[in-house]
């Protein structure tokens, strides 16, 4: 009987005091998403690579605003969103306390403005992330002209840019096309 309470006695408390004193987590534990919208470029990367669905990126027909959404009780802290997202605005926090008496508390939103095109006037991506794109343009060491000729590129649809690039292939086609036919003749002779 005295083996066990010396054990007892030098052993100490077994117990934790939470939820009065908050538990003492490792580092790299993985808990609620932790989300910036000012770094955040809109890029819905993290929407993308999400197994759980539990961020969402919807489009607003009418305004053409972007909503970015996080439902916390689908999430499963698995760290895909903080390894996709290139300006790192969502981060795992080492909280994992989502007790909450609303559901609706557990749902977190944002909503981006976005940009027309400058062909045919439709929205299709946030300032931020055309503003990220002329930024990194400008760092990888590319001229004013350029980048000008870029951002000319940049402020146009993908629809848009594919037939912009449709226009101007085929006109080389018909450049090259005459070229080749030149160089066939001389060929035949």
């Amino acid at each position: 009987m005295f083996k066990l309470l010396k054990t007892v006695f030098k052993t100490g408390d077994a117990t934790v005091k939470y939820p009065f004193k908050p538990l003492d987590v490792h580092p790299d534990v993985r808990g609620r998403p932790e989300f910036n919208s000012d770094q955040c470029i809109v890029c819905s990367a993290c929407t993308m690579a999400c197994p759980a669905n539990a961020l969402t990126m919807r489009t607003d027909a009418v305004t053409g605003d972007r909503t970015w959404s996080l439902f916390l009780a689908r999430c499963i802290f698995c760290g895909r969103c903080e390894e996709v997202c290139p300006t790192k605005a969502i981060r795992l926090t080492n909280d994992f306390e989502l007790a909450v008496a609303n559901k609706d508390d557990l749902l977190q939103e944002t909503t981006f403005t976005t940009v027309s095109c400058a062909n045919c006037h439709q929205p299709f991506t946030s300032h931020k992330e055309l503003n990220y794109t002329i930024a990194l343009l400008k760092q990888s060491g590319l001229n004013d002209e350029q980048i000008q000729r870029q951002q000319a590129i940049l402020s146009c649809c993908p629809e848009c840019r594919r037939q912009l690039s449709l226009d101007k292939t085929s006109h080389m086609g018909k450049v090259m096309g005459a070229k080749f036919a030149h160089y066939q003749q001389e060929e035949n002779k």
